[in-house]
């Protein structure tokens, strides 16, 4: 499973996720409960079905969603505040991959991947009548899309990139279309992540040959800024913002976490703890004294907390041999989900004022 450290500097943490869940073995599963849990019993807040879980967003503390794959096509899950359930789809082509949500209100979500592989931007709506597939540009035949934000239902960026060129597509209401945006490096560039808080600000991060890489949004064009980086091919896999905006990633050689923090003038790095073989791919961010990174730290989940002074480590439960969280989400000091998976199950983590569980 440590396939995703290894792989998502080269073509994207959407890729390697899409190779983890291609190796889960496929089996039925119950919605919203584990196995063996009574008809009528209490819900928790586990949500463990044959899968791996890439992303998660909410919008309240009885509002969040969860996007996936199983070992041969996607998986979308919600949380209604009281059960997670598992929510049916029009299935693109098979072992096609959802790998981020976003939503600006509990009726605007969006949720975006990629279809059988690489061979194609898969976009995904929440409407009325359910989720619906809704066609977007495919570069050169092969564009992955790692990253989506939703600002309004008129205004959502989604970012991944082809085997050479970052690619960056915006909804505007009616359709999907390219923007044109930076490649600074010969080869290897790849957006991971996307965050905008408004129609003049967005920022974008991911990996430009062996260096981290930050696009912005001014309202007119994306831009390249300067980003501090680190040694040993440096990757950032997610960004929150965009006032109070932060990034997170690794370096794929030396095993050390990254985190950079906007200052409003610059990107700047900020000292974070690096367990041994650790890796960031998500984090979130609340308030100026409340943000929440998650990842890996050899085979176990890494949580780590920002309390306005520094970062520190947080006790994570892991139901097995192997564990890995990907996504992370907060709407206040004492609601924040994380989600990823454990061994060949998927894994949600609640936060609710005092621990994860």
């Amino acid at each position: 499973m440590r396939i995703i450290r290894l792989v998502g500097s080269v073509i994207g943490l959407s890729t390697a996720l899409m190779a983890v869940a291609a190796v889960l073995p496929a089996a039925a599963v119950a919605q919203g409960t584990t196995p063996g849990t009574p008809a009528g019993a209490t819900q928790t807040t586990r949500f463990a079905v044959s899968g791996v879980l890439a992303a998660v967003t909410s919008t309240s503390a009885t509002n969040a969603w969860a996007v996936g794959s199983t070992s041969t096509n996607i998986l979308i899950a919600h949380w209604n505040g009281r059960s997670w359930q598992r929510v049916a789809s029009r299935l693109p082509a098979s072992y096609s991959r959802l790998v981020a949500v976003s939503a600006s209100s509990a009726r605007s979500v969006w949720a975006a991947g990629t279809v059988s592989f690489s061979n194609g931007p898969l976009t995904e709506r929440l409407t009325g009548a359910g989720w619906r597939r809704v066609p977007s540009p495919n570069p050169r035949g092969a564009t992955s899309i790692s990253g989506v934000a939703t600002v309004t239902a008129r205004n959502v960026w989604a970012v991944g990139g082809t085997s050479q060129q970052t690619v960056i597509i915006h909804w505007n209401g009616k359709s999907w279309k390219r923007v044109p945006s930076p490649s600074p490096s010969p080869s290897g560039n790849f957006l991971e992540a996307v965050a905008s808080g408004s129609a003049r600000n967005a920022w974008a991060v991911g990996s430009a040959g062996s260096s981290t890489l930050i696009l912005n949004w001014n309202g007119r064009a994306w831009r390249r800024m300067p980003s501090p980086s680190m040694a040993g091919l440096p990757v950032l896999y997610g960004v929150t913002g965009p006032g109070n905006a932060w990034a997170v990633g690794g370096s794929v050689d030396n095993g050390k976490t990254l985190i950079l923090h906007w200052t409003g003038r610059s990107w700047t790095r900020v000292p974070s703890p690096s367990p041994r073989s650790s890796t960031l791919y998500a984090v979130a961010a609340p308030s100026a004294r409340d943000a929440w990174a998650v990842g890996i730290a050899g085979t176990k989940p890494l949580i780590l907390h920002w309390n306005g002074a520094t970062w520190r480590r947080v006790a994570s439960p892991c139901p097995a041999s192997y564990c890995t969280l990907t996504g992370v989400t907060a709407t206040s000091a004492r609601n924040a989900w994380a989600v990823g998976y454990a061994g060949t199950r998927t894994l949600t983590l609640h936060w609710n004022g005092r621990r994860w569980r």
